[in-house]
Formats: C-alpha cells, sequence, structure tokens
C-alpha cells in the first residue's frame, strides 16, 4: 500500500509540473517520451528486482524501491555493511543487516544533500570549469559500479560464480552486443540471465558437511553409533 502511494505521489509531481505548471507539454509529447523511456529501460524494471533480491531480501528491498537511487546508493551500502560483518547474502541476519545499512545510508544522504548539494553544490559547480564536470561525470558510474562488484565478490566469496559473471559479462559486450547491436539495450537482462543459468549448472553438486542439521545439532551421519543391548 505505502508503495503504490509513493507510485501515486510521483506520478502526481510529475504531471503537475507538466501539465500544471505552464511548461506547454502536450499528451502526445508525454505519450511519445514515456514510450521512448520504457523501450530503452523497461527492462531494468524486470531485472533489478531479480538482481537485488539475493542481496537484500524482503524488507531491504521494500526499503530501497520506496526510497530510490538502489544502484549507486543503497545497495553498494547494504553490501558493504554485510561484507564488514562477515554476513553472506542470503540470510535472515544478513537482510536485517541491509536494511539498517539502508537507513543510515538515508540519513548520511540526507545531510550531505543538504550541506554539500544544497549549500555548497552550486557555487562549487558553478566554480569549476564545464570540461572537468563532463570528464568527472563520464568517471562516476563506473567507479560506482566498480565498487559494488568488487564488494559482492569479497561477499559472497564464491569464486566460481565469480568466474562464470565475468565471463558471461565480457561476452555479451564484447562480442554479443557488437555482432548484434539490436541487443543494446537488453545487454544487462542477458547478462544476468545467463549468468544465473550457467552459475546453476556449474554449481558444486557436492553438499556442504552438516547440510540438513539445525544449527548447534550434530549430522546424523557424523554421530556415534548407539551401542546395542
Amino acid at each position: 500500500m505505502t508503495l503504490g502511494l509513493g507510485l501515486i505521489i510521483s506520478l502526481a509531481a510529475a504531471l503537475y509540473a507538466a501539465f500544471g505548471s505552464g511548461m506547454g507539454i502536450t499528451w502526445v509529447e508525454l505519450v511519445t517520451a514515456v514510450a521512448a523511456v520504457l523501450a530503452t529501460f523497461g527492462v531494468i524494471a524486470i531485472i533489478e528486482p531479480i538482481s537485488y533480491f539475493p542481496i537484500l531480501g524482503r524488507s531491504a528491498m521494500y526499503q530501497a524501491f520506496l526510497i530510490g537511487n538502489i544502484a549507486n546508493k543503497l545497495l553498494p551500502a547494504a553490501v558493504v555493511a554485510q561484507a564488514n560483518l562477515g554476513e553472506k547474502p542470503g540470510t535472515r541476519r544478513a537482510e536485517l543487516i541491509a536494511g539498517s545499512a539502508i537507513v543510515g545510508a538515508v540519513l548520511i544522504h540526507i545531510t550531505t544533500l543538504i550541506l554539500f548539494v544544497g549549500v555548497l553544490g552550486t557555487w562549487l559547480v558553478g566554480m569549476l570549469p564545464a570540461p572537468l564536470i563532463a570528464t568527472a561525470r563520464g568517471y562516476i558510474l563506473p567507479a560506482v559500479f566498480g565498487a559494488v562488484v568488487l564488494q559482492s565478490v569479497l561477499a559472497m566469496k564464491s569464486r566460481r560464480i565469480t568466474i562464470v559473471a565475468v565471463m558471461v559479462a565480457a561476452l555479451i559486450v564484447f562480442v554479443v552486443v557488437p555482432l548484434l547491436p539490436a541487443l543494446t539495450f537488453y545487454a544487462t537482462a542477458l547478462a544476468v540471465i545467463v549468468t544465473i543459468v550457467v552459475s546453476w549448472f556449474a554449481r558444486s553438486k557436492s553438499p556442504s558437511p552438516g547440510a540438513g542439521s539445525a544449527p548447534g545439532e550434530v549430522n546424523p551421519a557424523n554421530r556415534a553409533p548407539e551401542p546395542t543391548r
């Protein structure tokens, strides 16, 4: 319900900006722009929940999608927190850690937004030359995603899955997309789906020691036989 309310409020603000502020935007222009955005980024609406859920869990997913800025703020905060506390994603404790990290990230973000963007941001950007700003923008997104990838690799501690993900991504970016440019906007979706499938078949088939036993319980296979009477 609250996610739905957030969607309505966001749409209401956007519609007011488009039609209530005298900008002269028509419904035809709005529909055309929305269709163009959906055609380009609509696949992300499917890929992001699938990609983020194993790391964030249910409660942190709710927080993240209600707040926004997941890839460049909330997800890195959750991954770093889980890695620093030594918790592997997918557990209830990891979900709690991710939610707490998101709360901390939002508080820090709001504080720095007021101080460094609201107070100092406009003045600083106005002082910097335009070529320097354009160059910096080209490195911001790769730097963010590079940090996220590194923290994910360290948190997952799965060499096999890491190798599969890197090889699949490189194959799609450097081979598939140049050969089939029409798949450019679907490269992320293809990389995620193919990585999941290949990782599933390449996973270790041997059960981990103690699998199937409750915490603190001795595995029945390793339990000493009781003496017969």
